[in-house]
């Protein structure tokens, strides 16, 4: 695919889906002039492949942007289920959109289901989709509460989220050991003060 010289502005044009799609080889030329600007010479034998290798890395990083969460969330069982359900321990990473910097962390997800349950292995892939973009963190929370509210017709969801930033480790402040913590509640565990106590009590339960 060429580079759109034309208005380097300009966004890609989206897929027939409507989705944005990837353009690696602007990708790549981009990669290469910000080598030049940053005084490297993106010709020498060490920096060759540098442009191709970062952009397929930003395609991974971002494919997120590609994806759908709502596909994850789409296939469920109706179940007399009225408790609540926990997925502790989700493990992902992200790119934070101020400085392109990532930021790793776990994910908690906790919803009470009206009549619909869906598989655990889903609830993961949700999170892991909406990270998998320039994001904020508290952003990617509310996001996954949510998804679960609006495609599970969830009676309530609950997301804690701990995460790293790059952004505070190795810039900036430099601080190594800050963690930031983010919880949205939705549906009955905000209106409903002794249901949200038992699920913030079964999500810090360890």
């Amino acid at each position: 695919m060429a580079v759109n010289t034309a208005n380097p502005l300009q966004a890609p044009e989206p897929a027939t889906d409507g989705r944005p799609r990837f353009d690696l080889e602007r990708a790549k030329a981009a990669v290469r002039e910000l080598l030049i600007a940053v005084g490297e010479d993106p010709d020498r034998e060490g920096l060759l492949d540098t442009p191709k290798r970062v952009a397929k890395m930003y395609r991974e990083l971002f494919a997120g942007l590609e994806q759908d969460p709502a596909d994850h969330l789409a296939r469920t069982f109706d179940e007399q289920y009225d408790e609540i359900v926990i997925l502790r321990d989700i493990q992902f990473s992200s790119t934070c959109e101020h400085h392109l910097l990532p930021f790793i962390g776990t994910a908690h997800v906790a919803y009470l289901p009206s009549s619909k349950v869906v598989g655990l292995s889903k609830l993961a892939r949700t999170v892991r989709t909406f990270a998998r973009r320039p994001q904020v963190q508290e952003r990617l929370t509310a996001q996954v509460a949510d998804a679960l509210m609006e495609h599970l017709d969830a009676a309530g969801a609950m997301v804690v989220i701990e995460s790293q930033h790059m952004c505070m480790k190795v810039r900036g402040v430099n601080d190594p050991e800050s963690t930031m913590v983010t919880s949205v509640v939705r549906g009955v565990f905000r209106d409903n003060y002794a249901a949200r106590s038992e699920a913030m009590s079964l999500l810090n339960r360890r």
